[in-house]
């Protein structure tokens, strides 16, 4: 005979999976209706004022880059990360620490993956950032947003440590909500935002490293240009110079369109 809290127990169950079923089908259907293009944002001058007021509160106070630096520094490993399965590396772990610090874990053979993969870090907020910006004025925005969603979440599987969890785990959740929630205009305000405070985040952390290798060079152990300078023998400076290359040339494509829809 089965008692009747057990009847109970099982019909709650049965219950809270069927409704986080349902919320989790909900979410997939407005994950999947971000790949529908939709309106571009309408810049105007007001408007970007604002959002570009927002971009400064966020990123260049120290401290609201105590967070939001956080976030530049997912996206610095997973560049990365991107940059190795690109030449074949298989990814073994991503560490991320409150003091912006992080680390990605990868193995594989040869000097040349290793150095495209240890390149990728400080330009891939620039490029990630000029992307988003890109995106939301072409009316990709949901999609940049569905996508991001899907990246941040994949993230957590690589995680290895508890810092680096929680700060992943934050990050995904905005981007759940952003997706569930955001209607489209919202959608593409924040795309645009972001990707302006990426390419700002990434201006400041360049600085920030140049710094290292001029001023605080006891911290030189902490540097990608260090590090690439060591296995590689090109000198840091040069490594400097291409990190550079990139962050200008994503801040180049990204006010001429912003100017092309003005």
């Amino acid at each position: 005979m089965v008692r009747a809290g057990t009847c109970w127990y099982v019909q709650r169950w049965c219950f809270d999976a069927g409704a986080g079923f349902l919320m989790l089908s909900q979410w997939w259907d407005k994950l999947v209706a971000g790949f529908v293009p939709g309106a571009p944002v309408a810049v105007s001058g007001w408007v970007l004022f604002l959002v570009l007021a927002a971009v400064a509160l966020a990123s260049v106070p120290r401290g609201s880059w105590q967070f939001f630096g956080l976030f530049v520094t997912v996206v610095h490993e997973l560049g990365h990360a991107f940059a190795a399965l690109m030449t074949g590396r298989v990814i073994k772990g991503l560490h991320f620490r409150f003091d912006h610090s992080g680390t990605t874990y990868s193995a594989g053979r040869g000097k040349l993956g290793q150095a495209w993969s240890g390149f990728w870090g400080y330009p891939a907020p620039a490029v990630v950032g000029a992307t988003l910006i890109w995106a939301a004025l072409q009316g990709y925005a949901g999609a940049a947003l569905s996508v991001s969603s899907v990246l941040l979440l994949l993230t957590l599987l690589f995680v290895r440590n508890l810092q680096g969890v929680v700060i992943a785990v934050g990050c995904a959740a905005v981007a759940v909500a952003l997706v569930w929630f955001a209607d489209p205009l919202t959608t593409g305000w924040v795309t645009l935002g972001l990707g302006m405070a990426l390419l700002v985040g990434a201006v400041r952390d360049w600085f920030n490293v140049l710094s290292v290798h001029t001023r605080r060079r006891r911290e030189l152990s902490s540097s990608d240009a260090y590090i690439l300078s060591r296995f590689t023998h090109v000198p840091a400076a040069l490594w400097l110079s291409g990190f550079a290359a990139v962050i200008a040339g994503s801040l180049v494509f990204a006010v001429a369109q912003i100017a092309a829809a003005g």
